[in-house]
């Protein structure tokens, strides 16, 4: 992993950058892997990453009891919705009031809230979730890419963050922002309390705001595992984001929660923010409150369908990294989420013979020759050269309801007929990559 200290790509200019946004990298790619799957053709999708588990019966209920909360309501959300959201991280070891918490329809539109409600520029994880740096951008702001640790991603390597702030304050830019991504997408990693408390102290020591999205955070391989929020290391200065969309397979659903400091200074912050989301989106939808007071709450059957869906995402991920790495990826070990981020190097000869020459290439040779759609990590804001991708792998799952509910109850989903086929498709692409540069 190159640590070289990269600004990505920006426009100063909110109109330009609105002109030159592209449709979202990972949308365009399911959107059209989608249209390739309905004319029949035969691709692994792991491109996208949404595990399209059935719905809790408890959960879709509640979206059916909510459909009568047609009023708008308060824009930061009703007061139960809230109060649940609260319990939510007080457990967590934030406490939190109702007061602290704003709903939306989905995480996404509060990290643009919230980016919005605060001046100055953007740092990021390099490579990090493709949607965070043209937030960035559509805000007029720079996104300033410092490339991750050796070990895990999420998360600037601390030994290059205070010198990258500094650069970028020397070269006219305004770094008042710090992202963290905890479990990790794309990497599926999960940033440590060690490496946690080093960014806290320089978040600190140059007074930048964290905005901590821990959105994967119920979807942590190991229950065992100690997690440290950045909250919880400078919490004058975070806000925590997350949702249900991962943890319980309700992308399409939209529910999105932010949790703010309670300090006086969390409190005109969360204030801004909910003026950016009376512009913007009004308030969250009265059934999706209705699911997310439900859900926040975390009632025992709800609990075990996470568990039960964590445990499927976890030996998937790690089954998936396992063919990789057997067949000669570098790959970190995913601890969370649903990814796994390989690198080929091992085989950029082969792949240069065969005319790729970055991950955009790497992207399409996957797809045309091998029938394996990937995110390249040009997308995420890693090097174009480099030879990354991103991997979900919760679309292995199935293609229907009857695949996934049996994934979801197997004792070793990986095992399954239909999983484990794509699995070996995987495993068999780089030995391929080889024979196919062999016979050019």
């Amino acid at each position: 992993m190159s640590t070289s200290v990269v600004t990505l790509p920006d426009l100063h200019r909110p109109a330009d950058a609105v002109a030159a946004l592209p449709l979202a990298a990972n949308l365009d790619l399911d959107e059209r892997i989608n249209a390739r799957l309905a004319r029949g053709e035969s691709v692994i999708h792991l491109g996208f990453g949404e595990s399209r588990l059935p719905v809790h019966p408890d959960l879709a209920e509640q979206l059916t009891l909510g459909t009568v909360l047609t009023e708008y309501g308060p824009v930061a959300g009703r007061e139960g919705p809230r109060a649940a959201v609260a319990g939510y991280f007080t457990r967590r070891n934030l406490p939190t009031s109702p007061e602290d918490v704003v709903l939306a329809p989905g995480s996404k539109p509060l990290l643009l809230a919230i980016i919005a409600a605060v001046p100055g520029d953007v740092v990021l994880a390099q490579p990090a979730w493709v949607t965070y740096a043209p937030q960035a951008r559509l805000l007029g702001r720079r996104a300033i890419g410092v490339p991750i640790p050796r070990d895990v991603g999420g998360v600037p390597d601390p030994d290059l963050l205070i010198t990258a702030v500094a650069a970028a304050r020397a070269g006219g830019a305004d770094p008042r922002i710090l992202v963290l991504t905890a479990p990790d997408n794309p990497t599926g990693t999960t940033a440590g309390p060690e490496v946690i408390r080093r960014l806290g102290e320089i978040a600190e020591a140059e007074d930048l705001l964290v905005i901590s999205d821990e959105i994967y955070r119920d979807v942590l391989f190991d229950p065992a595992a100690q997690y440290l929020s950045a909250a919880e290391v400078a919490p004058d200065r975070t806000v925590v984001v997350t949702g249900l969309s991962k943890s319980l397979a309700l992308g399409g659903w939209r529910i999105g929660a932010a949790r703010f400091s309670p300090d006086p200074a969390g409190r005109a912050l969360r204030q801004r923010v909910v003026g950016v989301a009376s512009q913007i989106w009004s308030n969250a939808p009265g059934p999706m409150q209705a699911v997310a007071e439900y859900a926040f709450a975390e009632p025992e059957a709800v609990v075990a369908h996470r568990r039960a869906s964590t445990r499927l995402h976890a030996a998937v991920a790690r089954a998936v990294h396992r063919a990789f790495v057997d067949s000669g990826a570098l790959v970190r070990e995913p601890t969370g989420g649903f990814y796994v981020y390989p690198d080929l190097a091992p085989v950029s000869e082969p792949l240069r013979r065969l005319g790729v020459d970055g991950s955009a290439d790497l992207e399409r040779l996957l797809l045309d020759e091998f029938g394996i759609a990937v995110l390249g990590g040009h997308h995420c804001g890693d090097h174009p050269r480099a030879l990354r991708f991103r991997a979900a792998t919760s679309l292995l799952y199935g293609a229907d309801d009857e695949q996934r509910g049996a994934a979801l109850g197997a004792e070793d989903p990986a095992a399954l007929p239909h999983i484990a086929a794509s699995i070996q498709r995987i495993a068999a692409a780089i030995p391929r990559i080889t024979e196919l540069a062999g016979s050019r």
